[in-house]
């Protein structure tokens, strides 16, 4: 690269996606600057402290299975773990016993043959085949792979069973494949319950909405390599925020925070470099951007730079988030009460999740649009300080909770009621549960879609940068140059988002695709 710039190369988000991104083409020996308009690098991959003394995973909590190319070359495999027999217990909330997702697989199928019956092993053991095709199809883990064409999709299955799950995933619903692998909506309530929401909390749409389908593929799709599977970091996932900034830094590379960028400029087709929020400017032959994809296109790009039908596609990205996000600083453990003292066994206490079923997650949904409340949320508890205690004062406790779905088509400037109230329904459905957890709560902070947007740039509050529809995925999911039958006419610039093929999810793969396109294209 000219030593005449700046830099060899500035990436925009300092996420996981940007920092992989930014290590990879520092590894190749390129001058690589990585700022963010925040104060902390991670973005949602961060363990940060809204309470003194009370450290949260303030949106992902989980290394997702994670290709070897990848953390070869990330230098992942060494990070600190903790090691959970149970990763997580999902039940109905209706008396039902819970579903135990034990680490062992062995484990697993036992715990599902004793406890639900051999239908449900057959019926998971089905839809993790039916699953393949579908994985493959998207090759959301294939490191250095571009997204694929429809026509990719269904060449890459080679039996009609593959083939009708490929047409699934473009076309099916959550409740299609449900019903068909378990169909049993009382002994398989909890497992249905958990499979929905694994899938439609990366939608805007009701498992029973064709199309969603996809979301749950996604959830399930596991690398077909030999591959770890997913972890949960020492220290909460902003541990691999640290190992990539210090791997980035090691080979030369800088991260420069509360650094917001106004625009990436443009000369003669190609960008020369960006400009600051202060109107300082920094120059680089190389621009990576892992912020949601239209924001880069539409909103860092000066129109004239883009043709309008590229512009427009990028606009069309569906973004609407529907959720609460609660962080809560306990003054001790929550104490189970009957039918679910197992969960005071703090093997059980990682990840609990409260779940509704297809059935009502469907007309919850239906109902959010026109500003109703769920009455009984569906939610994901986790309280990661049990099993990592740094994560809280000595004696106390950090949780968090997901939940599904916050109005946000029909308010008539109720935001801040709905709000409010359906923090209160979180609350208190995790008290049914837990009786002394409402008397725990010391401090707690609520984050909706509009506060996340404003927290990390995600437009919508939408942290996959581009929903998991049916129709965002494949051709339609933008890669490193943009989308794979309309590029982005601009020599030297990468996406590498969230929103991009691969994501989301902590996968990596956005990022390392930009950062090995544009070293690729370098040479």
């Amino acid at each position: 690269m000219a030593d005449s710039t700046d830099y060899d190369a500035i990436v925009i988000g300092a996420g996981h996606n940007g920092l992989t991104a930014a290590v990879l083409v520092a590894q190749a020996g390129l001058r690589t600057l990585c700022v963010d308009a925040q104060r902390y690098a991670g973005g949602m991959a961060s363990t940060v402290e809204l309470f003194e003394g009370y450290r949260f995973e303030i949106a992902g909590s989980l290394q997702f299975p994670t290709s070897l190319t990848v953390s070869r070359e990330l230098g992942l495999d060494g990070l600190p773990t903790i090691d959970l027999e149970v990763m997580s217990v999902s039940l109905r909330g209706i008396g039902d016993a819970p579903v135990l997702y034990y680490s062992d697989p062995m484990k697993m199928l036992a715990h599902l043959g004793e406890v639900h019956g051999a239908d449900a092993v057959t019926g998971m053991a089905n839809l993790m085949a039916w699953s393949l095709a579908p994985t493959r199809a998207l090759g959301r883990f294939e490191a250095g792979v571009g997204p694929r064409t429809f026509d990719q999709m269904f060449s890459g299955a080679t039996t009609a069973a593959e083939r009708a799950a490929v047409n699934d995933l473009l076309f099916g619903s959550v409740t299609d494949v449900l019903d068909r692998y378990l169909p049993d909506k009382d002994r398989h309530g909890a497992l249905r319950g958990m499979l929905a929401f694994l899938a439609v909390n990366t939608t805007y749409r009701g498992p029973a909405v064709p199309g969603t389908a996809a979301a749950l593929a996604y959830g399930l799709a596991v690398p077909d390599e030999n591959a770890a599977l997913m972890k949960k970091l020492r220290g909460g996932i902003g541990a691999l925020t640290t190992h990539l900034r210090e791997r980035l830094q090691s080979h030369g590379g800088q991260v420069r925070l509360r650094s917001r960028v106004e625009q990436i400029t443009v000369a003669d087709g190609r960008v020369s470099g960006v400009r600051f929020e202060d109107c300082s400017t920094l120059t680089a032959p190389v621009v990576i951007s892992s912020l949601a994809p239209d924001l880069t296109v539409n909103g860092l790009l000066d129109p004239a730079a883009v043709p309008a039908e590229v512009r427009d596609r990028f606009a069309r990205i569906d973004h609407r988030g529907s959720y609460l996000q609660m962080h809560f600083a306990l003054d001790g453990i929550p104490e189970f009460a009957a039918p679910y003292e197992v969960l005071n066994d703090p093997a059980m206490q990682a990840a609990i999740g409260l779940f509704s079923t297809p059935e009502e997650l469907q007309a919850q949904w239906e109902a959010s649009r026109h500003g109703v409340l769920p009455a009984d949320p569906a939610i994901a508890l986790q309280i990661p300080s049990v099993h990592d205690p740094e994560l809280a004062p000595a004696g106390k406790h950090a949780a968090s909770a997901f939940a599904l779905w916050f109005p946000i088509e029909e308010q008539h400037g109720r935001y801040g009621e709905l709000k409010a109230a359906m923090g209160q329904r979180v609350i208190e459905k995790i008290t049914r549960l837990a009786p002394n957890f409402e008397g725990l709560i010391s401090r707690h902070t609520t984050f909706t879609p509009k506060h996340m947007g404003t927290m990390f740039g995600a437009p919508g509050g939408d942290y996959c940068h581009g929903l998991l529809h049916s129709d965002q995925i494949g051709p339609n999911r933008p890669g490193p140059k943009g989308f794979v039958d309309q590029p982005i006419p601009i020599d030297g610039l990468y996406l590498g988002g969230a929103g991009c093929h691969g994501g989301p999810g902590i996968t990596f793969i956005p990022g390392y695709n930009a950062g090995r396109q544009a070293l690729d294209d370098g040479r």
